[in-house]
Formats: C-alpha cells, sequence, structure tokens
C-alpha cells in the first residue's frame, strides 16, 4: 500500500470516527474496556440500582460454541456476586430477534461451570440488548423478560434473565432516558453523564485515544477483507463441488477430497442429505 492510498484511509478512518456513537458496537467496546465506573453507571441505569459493585469489565469479546458457531460481545462484566452480564448493542432489529437472545443466553451460562461444578453453582446471568429502535414495539424504555410458572404466573428462578433496553426512548427527566441520549451522541460536549463524555472525548480528540481507534478502525478492515476472501474462496469451492457433481461424480468424499471441502460442506453444496 503507498503514502496516498494510506494517507486516503486515515482520513476516511478520522471522518468516520467523528460521526462515531455509543449506539455504535465497535465503539461501545472500546469505551467500555476495562472501565468499571462506565459499567457501573449503565449497569445501574438498566437495573435500577444504586449500589453495584463491577470487579471486571472486556470489552469485544468473541466466543464459540462447541460446533464453532461463534457470537461477539460488545461488554462482558462481573460484579462482586459473580454475577454475570453480557451486553450488545444491537442497531439492526433482525440482530436483536428472540431465539438470538436464547442462544446468548445459553453461551452466557456454558461458559460459568467448570467441569465436576454442581448446577448449584451457575451464577446469574444478564443478556442486555440495547437496540437503535424499538424492538419490541411496545413505547417502554425497558423490557425485561424472565421465565414464569405459566399456572402461577410466579417467576422460575433460574437466575437467567433478558433485558431489552430501548434506544430510541427519549424522556431526559428519566435516568434511562438521559442514558439512551447520550448513547445517540457525536459529541461529547452533548452528554448528560461526565463519565461516559470523558471517555468519548478521549477517544475522539486526544491523540492517544485517536490513534487507538484508528487501529482498531484498521484491524476492522483487515478482518473484513479476510472474511470477504474466505467467503470467496468458499464459494468457488462450492461451485466446483457442484460442476463435479453435474459431471456425473456422485462419491461425496471424492468431491470433498478434490475440492478441499470437508464432507458434509461437500454434501451441502450439492444438496445432499447426511446419511
Amino acid at each position: 500500500m503507498d503514502m496516498d492510498e494510506k494517507q486516503r484511509l486515515r482520513e476516511e478512518d478520522l471522518q468516520r470516527l467523528r460521526g462515531l456513537r455509543l449506539m455504535d458496537d465497535d465503539f461501545l467496546g472500546v469505551v467500555f474496556d476495562g472501565n468499571i465506573e462506565a459499567t457501573e453507571l449503565l449497569l445501574n441505569i438498566i437495573l435500577g440500582r444504586n449500589d453495584m459493585v463491577v470487579t471486571q469489565v472486556v470489552g469485544q469479546r468473541e466466543i464459540k460454541n462447541q460446533n464453532g458457531r461463534s457470537v461477539r460481545l460488545d461488554i462482558h462484566a462481573v460484579d462482586s456476586d459473580d454475577k454475570q452480564y453480557d451486553i450488545e448493542v444491537q442497531r439492526e432489529d433482525r440482530g436483536a430477534g428472540a431465539q438470538r437472545a436464547r442462544f446468548n443466553s445459553s453461551m452466557l451460562d456454558t461458559r460459568m461451570l467448570k467441569p465436576g461444578e454442581k448446577f448449584a453453582k451457575l451464577a446469574e446471568g444478564y443478556v442486555i440488548f440495547i437496540t437503535e429502535n424499538d424492538v419490541l414495539g411496545k413505547d417502554i424504555s425497558l423490557y425485561h423478560i424472565d421465565r414464569v410458572i405459566k399456572e402461577t404466573n410466579e417467576l422460575f428462578g433460574d437466575g437467567s434473565h433478558i433485558i431489552y433496553v430501548n434506544g430510541a426512548y427519549k424522556n431526559d427527566e428519566e435516568p434511562i432516558g438521559k442514558l439512551m441520549h447520550d448513547f445517540r451522541c457525536i459529541d461529547a460536549d452533548d452528554m448528560n453523564y461526565s463519565v461516559l463524555a470523558d471517555r468519548v472525548r478521549y477517544f475522539k480528540e486526544s491523540e492517544g485515544g485517536i490513534e487507538t481507534m484508528c487501529r482498531v478502525m484498521e484491524e476492522m478492515r483487515d478482518k473484513a477483507a479476510a472474511e470477504a476472501d474466505y467467503k470467496a474462496m468458499m464459494r468457488e469451492k462450492r461451485l466446483f463441488a457442484v460442476s463435479l457433481w453435474e459431471d456425473g461424480i456422485r462419491d461425496i468424499e471424492k468431491i470433498a477430497k478434490l475440492t478441499r471441502l470437508t464432507v458434509e460442506e461437500a454434501r451441502e453444496a450439492v444438496g445432499v442429505k447426511s446419511a
């Protein structure tokens, strides 16, 4: 890459940085990474408390299940009672569906227990979606979802909680309304909570913060390019598998070997179900 191209990309990154908000997941993850005070503020407001003691915060954490299906968490936090919190920003409604919430909740649970530990040691877990729109459509600020016993309407009490935060909610007289206002802000000077404004100002205005964000955006570009290359390669392999099948080769294992796909990927490519 020549100097002109590097300069062009740098200018694009700086322009994009100026428009980032906490409602943008990559920016949120950087702002909250390791930031105990900001995370305590966030959770206190969402949970309606004032006594949160957060002991650990990690931004932009990717986890996988045993089948290789991954999910990236914008914020993962643990409090002084070992309760765990997975927090995600979702700008697209389809990214915050009920099945996605269920999947994230299951991923949170599977990471808590070590081999041999009793299920009773499973800590409380919170999956929190902060959505740009009112995904559930009831025009309220917060949606709390817990399992209940239908016949008695009592809480099941399994310690699993899902919360949707309506990012479109506007009411500057309520803490949650002020918080969502801050999540929508581009300029730190317009924000209500100084602990958030100071952090946003650091990453947007200080030399060190800007350099950090530029590195993050460069890594995002590299990752996106690698993913695009991988998808293109897999598309070519699948097309090759289809052409072999159309040429009369019916041995799936042979097709897999020739295309360097797994047997299951080769089956999927040519539309043959597993035996």
